[in-house]
């Protein structure tokens, strides 16, 4: 037998929930199952709509609902089901034919009634009308307005008014389009830590440095646990490092400028070492390397259970190889002479050359790189920058490679662009092979079946996205296509 429940959203993020929640469920293996059509009165029909803050769920046991309460950083708060409607005389109908549910609150148990609204603010004279409304019930204990032991909330959700902004209680009262009536089970114990890793209050960060929300997220679809060995190959300041630490996995991070992640404290600690420890998670960090992830040191795939990235754009930091940017022959071999001499007197010490990194080809190979070197069953999960009016999903789905399959693809949206969380898991207990030793990736080689709309990003950031136009025909071209 099921057990009926209301999850609370926080109001950020919604294209994130249904991707969360999943990989939650997963980690802790239960399923997230869907009422059925004919549950609820008045035609409502549960959908698990991601611009809506309320979803009500089934779960074959009362802790699968407590994991989401507890690990889910969107999950606000989860309620015991009483009632839902389109009004309040079928709220107080259902109310009423679910009463086994809380009757035994009724004799001498403390209650609280809170009114709340979405999208709305309710008149102080109708809230206490609808406290009222529910004197059928008859609960026989005190009133405690501060720790009660039944805390029961009702909630009417308006629609969108598309301004941004809620009713005032001075614009008069207006039509809910639903509402939720049940016991208050817990709130969401993940949301503290947003501010546990505020960016801001952090030992080391940079400018590039991800918000913790998002990190959060980032951690969680890993599936970030105890035991897990997670990589990060473009780490930076080590932001996605902290909070899959603190879930419990042991974090392999890399970067081609060790500066990033040494920072310039005066000790000799690295800067993300520094904030590792300020959040407990420091003997969880294995260790920092200094290397170009085409040029890896790596001798064996199959390392790492997940791993977890947000690739530079090229917007505030570009993305960088080993390799020397094309140039005149002649030039280049000067320069090498001039170089082996200075070497050779030991005047400087050898500073590998590097060349821009073009983010489609990066990510093509992250992908087959990642093929490589997940367990079976590992995940792959960064964030792809896109523009909007040129995205289609055959962009995400033409990065697969076979034995990788998309999880999921939610989206950030900033307007003219957004930034995609692409979760790609590992389906297949073969290892493949290295994209960096075997081959170059089809980007690399120029070949598209179409160009994906996250090619060229930091080129169309700085144009505005604003698309090039093809010149102007001249006059005499223009005639000598009317004489033809």
């Amino acid at each position: 037998m099921t057990v009926r429940r209301i999850v609370h959203f926080a109001q950020a993020h919604a294209e994130f929930r249904l991707p969360e929640l999943q990989s939650i469920a997963e980690l802790f293996n239960f399923r997230l199952i869907k009422p059925p059509p004919d549950a609820f009165p008045d035609g409502i029909q549960e959908e698990w709509d991601s611009q809506r803050p309320f979803w009500i769920m089934d779960f074959e046991r009362e802790e699968h609902a407590l994991k989401l309460a507890e690990r889910c950083i969107l999950v606000k708060a989860v309620y015991e089901y009483y009632a839902t409607g389109a009004n309040y005389k079928s709220l107080h109908e259902e109310t009423a034919a679910n009463s086994a549910l809380w009757a035994r609150y009724v004799a001498d148990t403390s209650f609280r009634v809170t009114v709340n609204a979405y999208n709305h603010t309710i008149p102080f004279r109708r809230v206490q009308d609808i406290v009222e409304g529910f004197e059928f019930m008859d609960f026989k204990g005190p009133v405690d307005l501060k720790t009660p032991e039944c805390h029961l909330v009702v909630t009417e959700e308006y629609p969108n008014r598309g301004t941004g902004t809620v009713r005032n209680r001075d614009e008069g009262d207006g039509k809910f389009s639903q509402i939720y009536f049940g016991r208050l089970i817990t709130e969401g114990k993940a949301r503290a830590l947003v501010k546990t890793f505020d960016v801001k209050k952090r030992a080391y960060f940079g400018n590039t440095s991800m918000e913790a929300e998002i990190s959060l997220l980032m951690a969680n679809q890993t599936l970030a646990s105890p035991g897990k060995f997670i990589y990060d190959p473009f780490i930076g300041t080590g932001s996605m490092a902290y909070t899959t630490a603190h879930f419990g996995a042991n974090v392999f991070g890399s970067d081609i400028d060790g500066r990033q992640m040494r920072g310039k404290g005066t000790d000799h600690e690295p800067g993300i070492l520094r904030s590792a420890a300020q959040y407990g998670v420091a003997p969880r960090i294995i260790d920092l390397c200094t290397f170009d992830i085409t040029n890896n040191p790596l001798r064996c795939g199959g390392l790492f259970d997940a791993i977890i990235t947000d690739p530079p754009y090229g917007v505030r930091a570009g993305a960088k190889r080993l390799g020397r940017k094309p140039c005149d022959k002649k030039l280049l071999r000067d320069r090498r002479l001039e170089y082996e001499e200075a070497q050779k007197k030991a005047l400087i010490n050898f500073v590998p050359p590097t060349q821009p990194y073009e983010l489609s080809a990066l990510v093509s190979d992250l992908v087959r790189f990642a093929q490589y070197s997940l367990r079976p069953s590992g995940r792959l999960v960064f964030f792809l920058p896109t523009v909007t009016d040129e995205y289609e999903e055959v962009d995400v789905q033409a990065l697969l490679c076979p034995g990788m399959e998309i999880v999921a693809n939610s989206v950030q949206d900033f307007g003219s662009w957004g930034r995609r969380l692409i979760t790609i898991k590992k389906t297949t207990n073969e290892e493949g092979k290295s994209p960096f030793v075997h081959s170059t990736s089809r980007t690399e080689q120029g070949v598209y079946e179409r160009v994906p709309a996250h090619k060229d990003f930091r080129e169309k950031y700085f144009r505005g996205f604003r698309k090039e136009e093809s010149p102007a025909a001249s006059p005499q071209e223009n005639v000598e296509v009317e004489a033809t």
